[in-house]
């Protein structure tokens, strides 16, 4: 079920982790985890789900994720079902990707930025 080959870490289809995971590299989620995930890069492929916070510098998202993310990079493709906060120093959502909390845009240390100038907050997708 947990695979390592030359990209990294594979969570297989069919399995369910109910727990906090850390690992080091590149994570691909196909099935499910109920708990925090934290790696160096992250791929949430179509089948897959994750019940809880997930970080990694890189985050691509096609998969079903309830909680909060963050990342330097994410990505939600346009299969992404994403409830939670997503805190980013980029942020790309393809069309058809479902977004329902905030976008918080975070400098390099992790901090979030200052508002514009004009005013505005940060977006909101509802």
């Amino acid at each position: 079920m947990f695979a390592f080959s030359r990209r990294g870490t594979v969570i297989a289809e069919g399995l369910k982790i109910v727990g906090n995971v850390t690992a080091n590299g590149l994570v691909e989620v196909r099935g499910q985890i109920d708990g925090e995930l934290q790696c160096t890069s992250l791929v949430i492929s179509r089948e897959a789900s994750i019940n809880g916070a997930v970080a990694a510098e890189r985050v691509v998202v096609d998969g079903r994720v309830e909680g909060p993310v963050t990342g330097r990079d994410v990505v939600l493709k346009s299969r992404a079902h994403v409830v939670g906060d997503i805190h980013h120093e980029s942020l790309t959502i393809e069309s058809g990707a479902y977004f329902d909390g905030r976008s918080r845009k975070t400098n390099g240390d992790g901090e979030h930025a200052a508002p514009a100038a004009n005013g505005n907050g940060p977006a909101r997708a509802d």
